[in-house]
């Protein structure tokens, strides 16, 4: 064989190698784009929260409630957490978005409208500690900055219990009510730290309780924990949760 054939054939082979790893690159890389993963676009709930039933909830061992009635985001826009003062949260909340919105008990599915909006309330249990309401807006594709976030849940005490506290965390700015009456403020730009804020000395009375929150966010992460704490500060656990 000629030098020429022999160099022609060493140039193919080359070629032929070349193109087969090339094109192993491009199947390694399939949902890729120069190089890196592409962004998991899954729109679900299911990894933050379940159904919520009928059947018996109780707080968690360090006695977080995790069933709640959620509503869809009420579009609020704020370009920065920074505007959340007491004054304005008070104002922010105190605005009446809905009929009967300080008394209503919300069923799974009820539609309310809200300006251009139509919402839904959604009966959910919580797979965290905190409820990811970031989390639950996005899975339901719904706006998840500049926002307001309603929330319900229904405490049954088998007893009356004097000088308990309503311990809350929230990211951004929130306001907590029992039974109607203010309890919690948590105002400015803050993260979701547990117990981040307590209550005054309340009261759980025997049977049905009701706790109502509202949660404001503009741009960050949205989420909230709240759990009631005895005189001793531990965390009070003999009761049952329901939506209502």
């Amino acid at each position: 064989m000629n030098k020429s054939r022999e160099t022609q054939l060493l140039f193919g082979g080359f070629v032929i190698v070349l193109g087969l790893g090339l094109a192993g690159c491009s199947a390694s890389s399939k949902g890729k784009a120069n190089g890196v993963a592409a962004p998991d676009t899954t729109r679900t709930i299911a990894t933050y929260f379940t159904p919520a039933t009928a059947s018996k909830k109780t707080p968690d061992a360090e006695g977080f409630l995790r069933r709640w009635i959620l509503l869809d985001p009420i579009n609020k826009p704020n370009r920065t957490n920074t505007v959340f003062t007491d004054s304005y949260i008070r104002k922010a909340f105190d605005t009446l978005y809905f009929p009967n919105q300080f008394t209503v008990l919300p069923t799974n599915g009820e539609k309310v409208v809200v300006g251009s909006q139509e919402l839904t309330w959604h009966a959910l249990d919580s797979r965290n500690f905190n409820v990811k309401l970031f989390r639950f807006a996005y899975g339901l594709n719904k706006e998840v900055y500049g926002v307001l976030f309603w929330a319900v849940t229904v405490v049954n005490s088998p007893q009356e219990m004097k000088n308990v506290r309503m311990a809350v965390g929230s990211n951004s700015a929130s306001m907590w009510w029992l039974n109607g009456k203010e309890t919690v403020i948590l105002s400015g730009d803050r993260r979701m730290v547990m117990d981040d804020c307590v209550s005054t000395r309340l009261t759980l009375q025997k049977g049905k309780n009701i706790i109502r929150g509202a949660v404001i966010n503009g741009p960050g992460m949205s989420d909230f924990c709240v759990r009631f704490l005895n005189e001793r500060g531990a965390p009070i656990k003999d009761l049952t949760i329901n939506y209502q």
